[in-house]
């Protein structure tokens, strides 16, 4: 109790800050608007008097793991109210695409008084949560309310293991509260175990994210683009690229030039936000850019496209030969990206060395060759291999697709095990 009263006094002063962060207007990203009273706890009735599903997914990463996992939900049982919360308004217009088949609301903020708003107006009979987002508060008032809590698709990197563990007092709140924890690998349910959860509550299914099911739609307009850049020419993409990546990977793209000098790099920032900052440094280092937002014709002589779009990432995935994966070259900060989504596409990854995030599913392709990792100063090179080597964008393509289609049966797994 003592651990969770010092928690909230912090989290009061900390919360002006964090609001201010999220309620702030950027360009090029949505913005929360008058719903912003959500996040208190000031929620809309639902359209169903039924007691619904709750889904928490806090940003885009999630929502887009959380997908395949609300339409099989939903396949299984078409009846069943879902509702999906963010706390962010880009995973917000991740779940705009799901139509109508789900109900979405902003996520309270982790204070007691606006997770009871929010219950008392939805009235969940179970609340699933997206990878490792805790709570305590939260956690706390939902168990209090008889609400069984299961986190799937859950990761523990070493690096977040050890902050847990700086805070355990703080942990052992939580522990209580949790249902189930159904794991990504083996080591992160030990990790979760060497933290307090009881054994018998975790689970190792495999990561969802594994599922990753490509539309017919999204194939055709990949392959529009790619003949919109141009079909003969090689083009690579830096997928969800983070501030200081940027100048890493334009600097490998000028030494790409000078060997394929016709190559195109599809440049794709991680945040909104950054779009206008990114697409001036591309004109700062004196490279030929444009932006796809702009709809203008691309050249032969254009060096760079700017993916400046949100929720078109398969389809940029999609228009190029080999991907470098954001996130990998930025330190110990993020911990790299989803390697999956252009294994799915046949499309050949490199990373960086920083891939804590992923760790399982990176060593998992490297066990099979269908993965190389990569620093800075040989990034050019790797990509220019490629570029020399069809066969080897070839025999990396199926060496991806045979580990992704592989396990397929870790969503139906994790789907037995919540509606059990």
């Amino acid at each position: 109790m003592i651990a969770r009263f010092l928690y909230t006094i912090l989290l009061v002063i900390a919360a002006p800050f964090l609001l201010y962060g999220l309620f702030k207007k950027r360009p090029n990203k949505p913005f929360v608007g008058k719903r912003w009273k959500e996040h208190f706890g000031k929620t809309p009735e639902l359209t169903t008097k039924a007691r619904p599903l709750w889904i928490h997914a806090v940003s885009v990463g999630e929502s887009i793991a959380a997908i395949p996992l609300i339409k099989a939900l939903k396949q299984q049982n078409p009846s069943q109210p879902i509702v999906v919360t963010t706390t962010t308004p880009t995973g917000a217009e991740q779940i705009a695409k799901l139509g109508d088949i789900v109900e979405h609301r902003y996520m309270p903020i982790d204070f007691s008084f606006a997770v009871s708003g929010f219950l008392k107006t939805v009235n969940p009979e179970k609340l699933l949560i997206v990878e490792t987002e805790l709570w305590p508060n939260t956690l706390s008032t939902v168990a209090k309310a008889g609400i069984p809590i299961i986190v799937v698709n859950a990761r523990l990197s070493e690096k977040s293991f050890r902050n847990y563990a700086r805070i355990q007092p703080l942990f052992n709140v939580i522990t209580p509260c949790l249902t189930n924890v159904l794991c990504q690998s083996v080591e992160d349910a030990g990790r979760f175990e060497k933290l307090g959860i009881n054994k018998d509550k975790i689970v190792v299914t495999g990561s969802i994210k594994y599922d990753i099911q490509i539309s017919d739609d999204v194939k055709q307009k990949a392959k529009e683009l790619r003949a919109f850049l141009g079909t003969d020419r090689p083009v690579w993409i830096a997928a969800s690229t983070h501030k200081g990546e940027d100048e890493q990977v334009l600097d490998a793209h000028k030494e790409v030039l000078t060997n394929h000098s016709d190559a195109l790099l599809i440049l794709v920032p991680r945040h909104p936000e950054r779009f206008d900052s990114v697409f001036e440094l591309c004109e700062k280092q004196g490279l030929s850019v444009t932006r796809r937002t702009s709809n203008s014709p691309i050249s032969q002589s254009t060096q760079v496209y700017l993916g400046d779009t949100m929720g078109e990432m398969l389809i940029l995935l999609g228009a190029a030969d080999v991907c470098f994966m954001g996130g990998s070259l930025a330190g110990d900060k993020v911990g790299g990206h989803n390697v999956l989504e252009p294994a799915a596409l046949g499309v050949p990854v490199i990373t960086g060395p920083s891939y804590f995030n992923f760790k399982a599913i990176v060593e998992e392709f490297l066990k099979k060759n269908a993965i190389i990792i990569t620093g800075q100063t040989q990034l050019a090179q790797n990509v220019i291999n490629f570029f020399n080597n069809h066969s080897l964008i070839e025999e990396m393509r199926l060496s991806a697709f045979k580990v992704t289609r592989k396990s397929l049966n870790y969503l139906k797994r994790t789907v037995e095990l919540v509606t059990r």
